[in-house]
């Protein structure tokens, strides 16, 4: 969702006149941190790298630096105080508001803080810098009803808010005709859209809706919550052929005292529950998941239940995390804080589980022949390999021979599976079959048009990307 916003902040910026600074430029006279505040180590970089660009700054006048996101929601009345060189804060809320708010910082000669208590503009109807000209994210609600105890989420993010039905597959519909074939819904809680609108059935009506739109090829969503995941969507998952074959179910903890104590309003026979139903209506679904080792509490007993899960369900990946303790969360507050020194242990048993069995799920894939879309940018070492990336329906990232014709980010090639790691597949053979996409037509027009244009008043961003998972294995909260 934050790359989602960084996505709008581009849009924006480019609409009032701005161009990206060359990547890697050490020159830009607008840099933007768009923030996260689900971990301390958040805080801590955002002030670091302020800290990094003050001495910058003295020695440019007229370079602007702008804060916003769930920090700046958080910290609304600290960051100019810890930070007084910074122009611009502003909040989840009022993204919109950034290029008005630079220019008032610029014509004022003083610090700009506006952060707004609720939505002013659902994000998706923004002007937009999409990253990837074959894959977009696509907002269907925002903020979240649930209460988990560690997660601040909510209370920066604010309650949920779903976007209508109709306006969604508007905006879908206009990004294909743009080329865009792999969308992915965005959602705080995804799968709960409807409890705004009243209809239990949304969601999986909405699934079934992405697989009337002609030459939508894939559909993907993210984060779906136990508590909301009912049948009907597993039957609108299994029957719609773009609906692809992968799910992330943020699992938090196998304990159910733990659980109790996080507010997760699921238990584990409930959720283990819900993978023996996708397995059975989508044999090979890719399941995906979220942990968080050491919450407050958490017994020897309680983390070997987490491990007696993950045995069970078999996921193909999972993005662990270390306990991490937010100012205004109920957990922070908990007695039962786990020491550092344990933590780390019992997150390093997981990590080698969870390892092992991405491992044999990925060896299951050997032999098999896939549609891989090419994805641009995702294998770091193919210009010294000679191979090219891409995803297989499930999301797995494969690394594939180049083809002596030439294949474009967004087409679909045809491979046969030849070799297994922990988080990549290899298919050493030569590819099968190519096929030239409308997807490819649109990155290859958006190359050229990149090339060609003129030089203008650059702005500098965060990296930001097409949808894709993060590494396999991250320090961090889950707060889905």
């Amino acid at each position: 969702m934050n790359v989602h916003d960084s996505e709008r902040l581009s849009g924006l910026l480019e609409d009032a006149g701005y161009v990206r600074a060359p990547q890697g430029a050490d020159e830009a006279d607008v840099v933007v941190f768009n923030t996260c505040a689900v971990r301390e180590n958040a805080d801590n970089k955002l002030y670091g790298n302020l800290g990094h660009l003050a001495p910058k700054k003295a020695s440019r006048p007229g370079m602007q630096i702008a804060v916003g996101g769930c920090l700046a929601q958080k910290d609304r009345d600290t960051i100019v105080k810890r930070a007084p060189w910074v122009d611009v804060v502003f909040g989840t809320h009022n993204i919109g508001k950034l290029p008005v708010l630079l220019e008032r910082a610029r014509v004022q000669d003083e610090a700009q803080v506006e952060i707004a208590e609720s939505l002013e503009a659902f994000p998706s109807t923004l002007p937009t810098r999409r990253e990837s000209a074959y894959a977009a994210w696509v907002s269907i609600s925002v903020g979240c009803n649930n209460t988990c105890t560690f997660c601040i989420v909510p209370a920066l993010r604010g309650k949920e808010k779903d976007r209508r039905p109709g306006d969604i597959l508007a905006e879908i519909e206009a990004l294909v005709a743009e080329g865009v074939s792999e969308i992915t819904l965005l959602g705080q809680n995804v799968n709960a859209y409807g409890s705004d609108i009243g209809d239990r059935e949304a969601f999986s009506k909405l699934l079934r809706a992405c697989g009337k739109i002609d030459g939508l090829e894939r559909v993907r969503f993210t984060s779906p919550h136990p508590r909301d995941f009912t049948d009907d969507v597993i039957a609108a998952m299994a029957e719609t052929p773009n609906v692809m074959p992968q799910l992330h179910m943020p699992l938090q903890s196998g304990s159910d005292p733990v659980l109790k104590a996080m507010r997760r309003s699921y238990r584990q026979e409930r959720f283990l529950g819900i993978i023996e139903k996708v397995r059975a209506a989508i044999p090979h679904a890719a399941i995906s998941t979220d942990i968080i080792v050491g919450f407050p509490g958490e017994t020897e007993d309680d983390f070997e239940q987490t491990l007696h899960v993950v045995r069970e369900a078999r996921f193909a990946q999972a993005f662990t995390f270390q306990y991490s303790k937010r100012p205004g969360t109920p957990a922070a507050e908990m007695d039962g804080q786990i020491p550092k020194k344990v933590v780390q242990e019992r997150y390093e048993r997981l990590v080698a589980l969870q390892e092992e069995i991405s491992w044999e799920e990925n060896k299951k894939q050997v032999g098999r022949t896939l549609e891989l879309m090419v994805a641009e940018g995702e294998g770091r070492k193919d210009d010294t390999t000679h191979r090219l990336s891409g995803r297989a329906p499930d999301n797995r990232l494969v690394h594939f021979t180049k083809p002596d014709q030439e294949v474009r980010p967004g087409d679909v090639v045809t491979v046969e599976i030849t070799y297994a790691a922990p988080h990549h597949l290899l298919a050493e053979g030569p590819v099968l079959e190519v096929r030239r996409t409308r997807a490819g037509d649109a990155w290859e027009k958006r190359n050229a048009a990149e090339k060609a244009k003129p030089v203008g008043v650059m702005l500098g961003l965060p990296k930001i990307g097409a949808p894709e998972p993060l590494p396999a294995v991250a320090s961090g909260c889950g707060c889905d």
